[in-house]
């Protein structure tokens, strides 16, 4: 799944979140992803600035989950993962034994785990982190390497937890 369908498919409760968090800590990165947004759409950056906070907010959503943004949305993601969600990351990496930054990034992808272990990690996560947010953080994870993991697409194929829009309980 690329980017800008992780983002079609982000609730926009998770939006509201993503984006007013990057406002509140980093208002340069807000501004320029606004910009690069409305430069796609041939429009002066000041026309979307200029609206309302909710209205801004639900028009970058619709804007992120177009193709032709992807790279700003795999951007924003990875910006907002690892700022906002650092401690889900660490978890996740610590879970599988990778090393990392101590900040949840990674320089090289060790193999692929064993599908066992990768379920264990993730009901790990999905008991302690919000279930939306362990489901962008493992699709954007996905998508992050070209081959990915096959055990990791897998799971996010079966696994109804991990689907985007699931209502029911984690247990």
């Amino acid at each position: 799944m690329k980017s800008h369908e992780i983002y079609r498919r982000m609730s926009p409760s998770l939006n509201e979140e993503l984006l007013s968090h990057l406002f509140t800590e980093d208002k340069p990165a807000y501004k320029a992803t606004l910009a690069a947004l409305a430069n796609q759409r041939k429009l002066r950056p000041i026309f979307v600035e200029r609206k309302p906070r909710p209205e801004r907010h639900a028009w970058i959503h619709n804007a992120l989950g177009q193709k032709i943004s992807d790279e700003v949305a795999m951007n924003l993601l990875q910006f907002w993962l690892l700022k906002a969600h650092s401690e889900m990351l660490v978890t996740f990496l610590d879970g599988l034994g990778i090393e990392h930054d101590g900040k949840g990034a990674v320089d090289n992808l060790p193999s692929v785990p064993e599908k066992a272990k990768l379920k264990e990690v993730i009901s790990v996560l999905l008991e302690k982190y919000p279930r939306e947010a362990v489901v962008v953080y493992l699709h954007a994870f996905q998508n992050m390497d070209i081959s990915g993991w096959p055990t990791l697409a897998e799971l996010l194929e079966e696994d109804e937890r991990l689907q985007f829009g699931a209502t029911h309980a984690t247990a």
